[in-house]
Order: C-alpha cells, then sequence, then structure tokens
C-alpha cells in the first residue's frame, strides 16, 4: 500500500477517497500513515473512521455498528480493539500547524512524519490548507481586497504545506483550495501564482519563507498538473502550461451531486517522468438520487413547545391566513393541496440514529450502502421558527412547480423575512435567494461549513418534511458513505461535513494518482534489470 501523510484533514474527506481505492485484489491501494487535524471533534472522526480502516475491506466488526447505532460508547468500543485503536489513535493527530503559540514545532511534525513513512521512499501528501482566507464569500463580508498575512495567518498556511514537500519529498501531491484562490492578492502579488511558483520550486520557496540557519535542503522540484485538462503545450523546462481556470475541478462534471467548484492541483516530482491523466466527466446526478431513500422527517419548532401537532398547525396556517395573497394562481393552488394532505412523518424530527430496513439509495449503492448499519446516522432534523416553516413549504413548493428556487422579489409580502436589508434584497437582489430550495433532479448548491449557522440555503425539495438538510443528507450530497460516522455536537458535524473534500470525487483523483505509481514502481524495475 502507498502511505498517504494527510495534513489540513478535517473530517478525512480526501482520504477516505485515496484509502477506499482498491487494487484488483481487493486489497486498499493507499494506506493512511498520518493524518493531522486541530479541530477536535474532526479529529475524533478522523480517529474514528482510522479504527473502521484497521480492519479488512468490508470487514469492519459488529461492535462499530453498536458504537455508531449508540448501543456502546467509543470507550467500550476501543477497550475492545485495543490494538485497533492504538493504531488509530498514532495515525490520527490531533495538533495544529503553522507559526501560532497553539502549532507544534517543525522538529515534532518532522519526526511525526518520519516515524509514519518508516523506510517507505514513494509516497503521497494531500491536504487542503484552511480557505477562508481566499473565499470571495468571505473576503466579501470582511471588505479586504488585499490579504494581510501578518493579519490573517490562514493566508500563509499553505507554506506548511510547502515545507513538507520541500524537506520530505514526496512523490506526488495533491493541494486542494477554494475557487476563490484564483483572484486572491496579497500587497507583493497574486496569491495563486506565488503558490504555483513556490509548489514548483519548494526548496527555494522555504529558503526564502524559513531561512537556510544551516539547513541544506535538496529537493528536485515539482510540475503541477491540472486532473481536468490534458496539457496542450510545455515550457523549455518541460512544466505543462496552463490558464489558471484549468486548475477549477467542477464537481458536478464528475458524478458528485454538487456543483462544487476547487482548486485541486497534482503535483508529480521532477525526476518522474509520467504524464498524469485527467479526470472522466459524467452525466450530472440530480440529488434525488442520493436523498430519496432516507426516512421523511418533519423539522423542529424553535422558540416554541415542539410537537408533531404544533408543527402540523404551524405550515397549515399558511393556507387559512393572507399569507398567500399576491402568489401566482398556480403556485398558490399547489401549496394548498398540500396542506390539505399534510400527513406527520412517521420518525418526527429524526434521531441521531433512525433504525430501518434497507436504504436501496439509487446511485451508487455500492458506495454509500452498508446493509450493517441496520438503519441511518445523522438524521436529526434542526429547528426552526414558525415564519420560517411557511416561509421553507411556500419556497419548495414554489421549486416543485418552477424548477427554481425563488428570490425575495418573489415572496409574497406576507412571508418575507423581517430583516433590515430586506428591501434591497427586493429591489437590489442583495442576498436575495438567502432562502434557497434545493432543486430534486439537479446537483444541489455547494455544501459549504455555513450550512451549521442555519438552513436556509439548502431547503429540502420535498415540501411536506418542510425542513432544511439533516447532516446526512448533507453528508449524501458530499459523497460520504453511510457508514462514515461524524462525531461531535450537530453545529460540528454541518461544518466537518461542509468542509470536507467530497470522497467519490477524491477516490476518482486516487485512481489517477495510483497509475503514477504503477508507472514509477515499473520504472524501478525495469532500471533494475537493465543494471543487472
Amino acid at each position: 500500500m502507498i502511505p498517504v501523510i494527510d495534513i489540513f484533514a478535517g473530517p478525512g474527506g480526501l482520504g477516505e477517497g485515496f484509502s477506499s481505492l482498491l487494487n484488483e485484489d481487493g486489497g486498499r491501494a493507499f494506506k493512511i500513515a498520518l493524518s493531522i487535524e486541530k479541530d477536535e471533534f474532526a479529529h475524533q472522526t478522523l480517529t474514528l473512521r482510522s479504527f473502521f480502516r484497521q480492519f479488512e475491506h468490508g470487514k469492519a466488526p459488529q461492535e462499530y455498528y453498536e458504537h455508531i447505532r449508540g448501543e456502546i460508547t467509543r470507550e467500550e468500543l476501543y477497550k475492545t480493539y485495543p490494538e485497533e485503536a492504538k493504531a488509530a489513535s498514532e495515525e490520527a493527530w490531533l495538533a495544529t500547524l503553522g507559526d501560532s503559540k497553539e502549532a507544534i514545532s517543525k522538529t515534532e511534525l518532522d519526526k511525526r512524519i518520519r516515524k509514519a513513512l518508516g523506510n517507505e521512499n514513494d509516497w503521497l501528501l494531500i491536504g487542503g490548507p484552511p480557505c477562508q482566507a481566499y473565499s470571495v464569500v468571505g473576503r466579501s463580508r470582511r471588505q479586504e481586497k488585499i490579504l494581510d498575512e501578518k493579519k490573517d495567518e490562514r493566508v500563509g498556511l499553505y507554506k506548511q504545506y510547502l515545507r513538507i514537500l520541500a524537506v520530505h519529498n514526496p512523490t506526488v501531491f495533491v493541494m486542494e483550495n477554494v475557487k476563490g484562490l484564483l483572484s486572491a492578492e496579497t500587497e507583493k502579488n497574486p496569491v495563486f501564482t506565488k503558490i504555483l511558483k513556490d509548489l514548483a520550486s519548494p526548496a527555494e520557496a522555504y529558503y526564502e519563507d524559513f531561512g537556510h540557519n544551516g539547513i541544506q535542503i535538496i529537493c528536485p522540484g515539482y510540475k503541477i498538473y491540472s486532473l481536468a485538462v490534458k496539457p496542450e503545450k510545455f515550457d523549455e523546462d518541460g512544466n505543462p502550461v496552463y490558464k489558471q481556470k484549468d486548475f477549477i475541478i467542477q464537481a458536478e462534471k464528475y458524478g458528485i451531486p454538487q456543483t462544487r467548484h476547487r482548486v485541486i492541483l497534482l503535483g508529480v516530482r521532477n525526476d518522474i517522468s509520467i504524464l498524469p491523466g485527467t479526470l472522466r466527466k459524467k452525466k450530472e446526478i440530480g440529488i434525488i438520487k442520493v436523498l430519496s431513500d432516507l426516512p421523511r422527517l418533519r423539522s423542529g419548532l424553535s422558540k416554541q413547545k415542539d410537537d408533531n401537532d404544533g408543527w402540523k398547525k404551524a405550515i397549515e396556517a399558511i393556507a387559512r391566513n393572507s399569507f398567500l395573497r399576491g402568489v401566482e394562481r398556480k403556485i398558490k393552488s399547489k401549496i394548498l393541496k398540500k396542506t390539505a394532505n399534510l400527513r406527520i412523518p412517521q420518525n418526527g424530527k429524526g434521531a441521531d440514529f433512525i433504525p430501518t430496513g434497507r436504504l436501496p439509495v439509487e446511485y451508487r449503492p455500492d458506495w454509500f450502502n452498508d446493509n450493517n448499519i441496520g438503519g441511518v446516522c445523522n438524521h436529526e432534523a434542526r429547528g426552526h421558527m414558525e415564519s420560517d416553516l411557511r416561509r421553507y413549504f411556500f419556497v419548495s413548493c414554489y421549486g416543485s412547480f418552477k424548477r427554481k428556487s425563488p428570490k425575495l422579489e418573489d415572496f409574497p409580502e406576507a412571508l418575507l423575512p423581517n430583516h433590515e436589508n430586506v428591501k434591497e434584497g427586493v429591489e437590489e437582489q442583495k442576498f436575495a435567494d438567502r432562502f434557497r430550495v434545493q432543486l430534486s433532479n439537479k446537483p444541489a448548491k455547494t455544501i459549504t461549513s455555513h450550512i451549521s449557522k442555519d438552513g436556509h440555503y439548502y431547503i429540502h425539495f420535498d415540501p411536506t418534511q418542510c425542513r432544511s438538510f439533516t447532516v446526512r443528507e448533507a453528508a449524501r450530497v458530499q459523497t460520504f458513505p453511510d457508514n462514515y460516522y461524524f462525531c461531535g455536537p450537530r453545529t460540528a458535524q454541518f461544518s466537518q461535513v461542509g468542509n470536507a473534500v467530497p470522497p467519490i470525487l477524491a477516490n476518482k483523483i486516487a485512481a489517477i494518482v495510483n497509475l503514477i505509481f504503477l508507472g514509477v514502481e515499473l520504472e524501478i524495475k525495469t532500471s533494475y534489470v537493465k543494471e543487472v
């Protein structure tokens, strides 16, 4: 198995994709040797998943499933399998990278990497340095046109990734970040231009950022490839030439039920003369194909008594009062019909575990389903205000009829939110889609960490459930397998899902990377034969 070091790992989406790639003999092609994450709850998720992977593919113990069903504690699970628990603890490291007071020392980091790799020379580095500093939305909220590394450490956190390249020389690396990286700038230069230059020549960048300090860095450098576009030309040094947009991976074009657009870079060490492949495009997947089999739920009610009857009455009020004044006749008719036939879901608001029969997901059941679970985890609806429930009901009915999500200007006046800038939303289209239904026949909009704050951007397409996505639904859209359990409180679970790389996308990238390593192995064997 090819060793993998995963830094800024989050809950492990990128690592899951690589560790799930199987060889012809059914064994794993990649093994996570070390994953590093600073968030406590994401680290718990990483450790639990690492424990799951200590067993052969498809042979996780029954106690694991008992734990994610809530029947035994994590401590009881780990006590039952102490060796596997110890290996998982060594693999998943709760640590902060960078130059802050909380950060681990570079000496300690180097020591852990060398220990994890052992005597392996061919290995893979993966990870996505924190992206909030580069995000277009984040920069807009902070009103930042120019990024300042001195004020925001996150701007320079990619240098921690860079330093590992310079010092440890992995054979291949995969680096992921937000699309906003392409337009971000510091006072000195465009961020992406600087990152590409640094990743191509890590030793030079290392000396520039960390100084010599008597340390000699020997690194052959890297060629940086797009995973979406084959290079049409190369420069005089043999480096592939691309346009910046060529590095953007539009996930919905590769079998991911989500319009997630991210910059993903593939680096191959300069002493390896192998041209990587690219991702193969697929037909878009509507979210109904990954959500329709999950148990129906109602939302909770916040700021008032929460029960089934209260939920039903809150929604039915949209038909009895003047909320629909001014609504298009056909849409109003649809809303009235839906309220007249409103039924309370059998599973209520859901729970951290809901026992069910088989969950025959339509898309990739081989990837998502695991009959050993006996139900579905992390599937509990959050609470919403009564007024928001009526907005959700209107939005989902509008979406199912119009096949698009309404803007604020499409809302009847009685359903407009009581926000200070709602007038700007109606007249100037500023944040006009703050209530957004996810359409059943389309890929979802990008699942982001903002989903942890409220569900307004992630309204379920089924009006009779009248709620936002659960953690499991967000995880399905992100393509996490059903047996991938997210630890921590629900807010932390949502953040983990939103910050992750879709595992199926990572799995497709892993197949491309694996061919590079197979080519390296063939080159080594061939050169050995020639020498003999």
